[in-house]
């Protein structure tokens, strides 16, 4: 199937050929690093009830993936513009949503700064640890410019960029800091739950339990140490997680580029479409 070329051909959009978000987000272990961040954006109790009195995410998990996934991939590879429309949708129904905590009676919105920061951090702290550990070559320098890259992406979703992390040091210690208002409340356990097995079509059941549990597997297995402790499961050892990690990215990383990004909807595809054959995302095209 054809991939047209959309309006704004030649704008390189929000994060650009040359920067490390670019080559990044082309790497297929960012489905990993998705699950990872949906395991510890749970343990925030105000922010998971956003999304457990919102929405019946167990009939719909998979499209929330596939929304989350979209995003990720409009904001990376679009124009400006499709990223700028991407963000007004997503600040759109932030402003519109509540969630009630069922201790105090307080209603609160989900576009509270503090709830769009966790799962912010959240996401990138999950892209950069699973794909570093997993062997995609990444200086320090370079994982500080990933995590300042996305202020910009932060923007989008109605955080103001001077209060986003932007290196791994600063990110650190926001986790730190939020630490002690994390836990596994029901909510938590049933995002938990949902990911350890998902729904499915009777006729998909076998490949759920070959390839999606390996993936929630792999994924809860790369959290930090105190996640582990606080979902109650114990942690497996680091050194044999890194070499699941490892050898699950090197091979996803051996299936050919064009055959995955074949994959609807195509947005690295369309990006090279837009910029040409040179816009392709790779590891070795992050500078020093």
């Amino acid at each position: 199937m054809a991939v047209t070329t959309p309006a704004g051909a030649g704008d390189p959009g929000l994060f650009t050929p040359g920067s490390v978000t670019w080559q990044l987000h082309g790497d297929p272990m960012m489905w990993v690093a998705g699950v990872r961040a949906l395991y510890l954006q749970a343990l925030h109790p105000r922010a998971v009830r956003g999304v457990t009195q919102n929405s019946d995410f167990r009939r719909d998990a998979w499209g929330r993936l596939r929304r989350t996934a979209d995003f990720v991939g409009t904001t990376t590879y679009g124009t400006t513009e499709a990223a700028e429309r991407a963000g007004a949708r997503v600040r759109g129904i932030h402003a519109r949503l509540t969630a009630t905590d069922p201790d105090t009676g307080e209603r609160y919105g989900l576009d509270e700064p503090a709830l769009l920061l966790w799962v912010h951090c959240a996401e990138i702290d999950s892209y950069l640890h699973v794909l570093r550990r997993s062997g995609f070559p990444l200086t320090d320098a370079q994982a500080d410019r990933y995590v300042a890259e996305h202020r910009a992406g932060a923007r989008l979703v109605g955080l103001d960029p001077g209060t986003v992390p932007a290196s791994r040091a600063e990110l650190a210690a926001y986790f730190e800091k939020v630490r002690p208002e994390l836990a596994a409340g029901p909510e938590a356990r049933e995002v938990d739950d949902f990911l350890r097995r998902p729904p499915a079509h009777p006729l998909l059941i076998p490949a759920r339990e070959v390839l999606w549990r390996w993936v929630a597997r792999l994924a809860y297995a790369s959290l930090p140490a105190y996640a582990h402790e606080l979902y109650g499961r114990p942690a497996p050892a680091p050194a044999a997680v890194t070499r699941q990690l490892r050898a699950t990215g090197t091979v996803l990383r051996a299936i050919p580029d064009r055959v995955r990004w074949q994959l609807p909807p195509k947005h690295i595809l369309r990006a090279m479409a837009r910029l040409g054959p040179d816009a392709r995302p790779a590891p070795e095209k992050i500078r020093p």
